[in-house]
C-alpha cells in the first residue's frame, strides 16, 4: 500500500501542468513497484531457472 508521502513526493515531482492520465499512470507504477518489493520481501518470486521453464508457456 502507498502512503502518502510517497504520493506526495511524486506529485511534487511532476510539472506544474500535467494531464489526470499522468498523475494515475504514476500512482499505478507506484503501486505496482511497491507491490513487487513486498512479493520480493516476502519470497513471492519465481527464481531464475524455473522462469526459463515458464516463460515458453507464458508467451506462446
Amino acid at each position: 500500500m502507498l502512503t502518502r508521502e510517497q504520493v506526495l513526493l511524486s506529485v511534487n515531482q511532476l510539472p506544474d501542468k500535467f494531464s489526470v492520465d499522468e498523475i494515475i499512470d504514476k500512482m499505478i507504477l507506484l503501486e505496482k513497484i511497491e507491490n513487487g518489493l513486498l512479493q520480493s520481501q516476502n519470497n513471492e518470486v519465481i527464481n531464475d531457472d524455473d522462469l526459463d521453464a515458464h516463460l515458453p508457456k507464458w508467451l506462446f
